[in-house]
């Protein structure tokens, strides 16, 4: 959001600014239900109230390897911050296997691959800056889908580290989607958003254009 978030002092001199000028702008949310398919054209006052048990998620739902590792990396307490989630990363490579999935983009088009991962994200990042859908937007209306296919361990240890800065995304193994609502399935894999547990696929995911109000400039970050 190009908050100066490691500066607390920074930070409230732009969220007053904010207040004080414009009152802030509108973001996007992810809406994620269990199985069935995602909905269509729903407004957010409509999806608000449309479903019991939905749940909401602001920047990344991770699963398969990175679910993994961010059930690891939730369960260490030291070391903090993005180093937690390195030293998950390499306990969990040792056992690891790509796992079937099954994509269904806007109700319409299937993608049926096997993958070590799979990223929903309506923002950039998580797991302490790993940038994993580096392109996304929060005021787009869409969801960036991140795949990464069928890596050995050699393969994802060297696209690992580029993860930090967003240039995964140009490796011949990692594929990219943009899509309003996305169904997600693959067996034995746990979701999770914004480093929340949301429970085994299949899932519905969904973007809620304007969802949520936010103290942050009003310029969004831009693509890579």
């Amino acid at each position: 959001l190009g908050l100066p978030v490691r500066d607390p002092a920074a930070a409230a001199r732009v969220a007053a600014g904010i207040l004080k000028d414009t009152g802030g702008r509108a973001v996007d949310l992810g809406r994620v239900t269990s199985g069935g398919t995602a909905a269509t054209g729903t407004s957010a006052a409509g999806t608000a109230t449309a479903e019991a048990g939905a749940r909401w998620y602001a920047t990344v739902l991770a699963s398969g390897f990175d679910s993994r590792v961010n059930d690891r990396g939730n369960r260490m307490r030291l070391p903090a911050g993005r180093f937690k989630y390195d030293l998950a990363i390499l306990a969990e490579l040792a056992a690891f296997r790509p796992v079937p999935y099954r994509l269904t983009l806007d109700g319409g088009r299937i993608v049926e691959v096997d993958a070590t991962l799979v990223a929903v994200g309506n923002g950039t990042s998580y797991g302490g800056g790993m940038r994993i859908c580096a392109d996304a937007r929060t005021d787009d209306g869409l969801l960036d889908v991140t795949v990464v296919g069928d890596c050995d361990r050699t393969t994802l240890l060297k696209v690992f580290p580029r993860v930090y800065k967003g240039t995964h995304l140009d490796h011949p193994e990692v594929t990219t989607y943009r899509t309003r609502t996305l169904a997600l399935d693959a067996p034995d894999t746990t979701g999770y958003a914004d480093g929340e547990p949301l429970g085994p696929l299949p899932l519905a995911v969904e973007c809620v254009p304007g969802a949520l109000r936010v103290l942050a400039p009003d310029t969004p970050v831009p693509h890579r």
